[in-house]
């Protein structure tokens, strides 16, 4: 069973640390996704592996009565976190790859709804409290978002992110910057 006091780790390391064709696949991926480690890459490796090691069981299982129920589960899971669409077959969870599963972290989901303007800050906004999920805080950057959470990311009501004037706020920026180019438009032509 284990023992209580100590978690079982819950990712693979690779074979041989030092593999040049591995470490430069992972070197984009790290650089991209923000990611604080090595551990976190192979912890989101191991889970697309795991999936596809669940899906090939279930596809060679095609008759069983368990199997089919487990092969629903796990279309649901996969169609809840968006990593497969609805109606595509239970092969497709063959082709996820850690890159998809990484796409669907918070860290990631705060740069792209532009809740921060880079992946660093999108981390450093979930661990110090400033992001939450359908009014929970979430201080995991690698917390997996599923589909119908992703409409519900916002800052915490107490962080200082909510003013919308904030200016380490990428929209603040943003508008900022268009104020400054009609204010410059403005001076030109004053100046004609």
């Amino acid at each position: 069973m284990g023992d209580i006091r100590r978690a079982r780790k819950q990712y693979q390391t690779p074979s041989h640390p030092w593999e040049a064709a591995r470490m430069a696949e992972e070197k984009p991926l790290f650089k991209d996704y923000g990611l604080g480690n090595k551990k976190e890459l192979w912890k989101m490796g191991s889970m697309a592996k795991a999936i596809a090691l669940q899906a090939k069981k279930l596809i060679a299982k095609r008759d069983d009565k368990q199997a089919i129920k487990e092969k629903e589960l796990l279309m649901q899971r996969l169609i809840r976190y968006n990593l497969i669409r609805p109606g595509d077959p239970i092969e497709s969870a063959l082709a996820l790859s850690s890159k998809d599963i990484l796409e669907r972290r918070l860290q990631t989901m705060v740069v792209r709804k532009n809740f921060a303007r880079s992946m660093k800050q999108a981390r450093q906004l979930i661990t110090h409290k400033h992001m939450m999920i359908n009014s929970k805080v979430i201080t995991s950057p690698s917390y997996i978002v599923s589909a119908v959470e992703e409409s519900q990311i916002g800052y915490s009501g107490n962080s200082p992110f909510v003013a919308e004037d904030h200016p380490e706020r990428p929209e603040a920026n943003v508008k900022k910057q268009i104020a400054e180019e009609k204010a410059k438009i403005e001076g030109n032509e004053s100046a004609k």
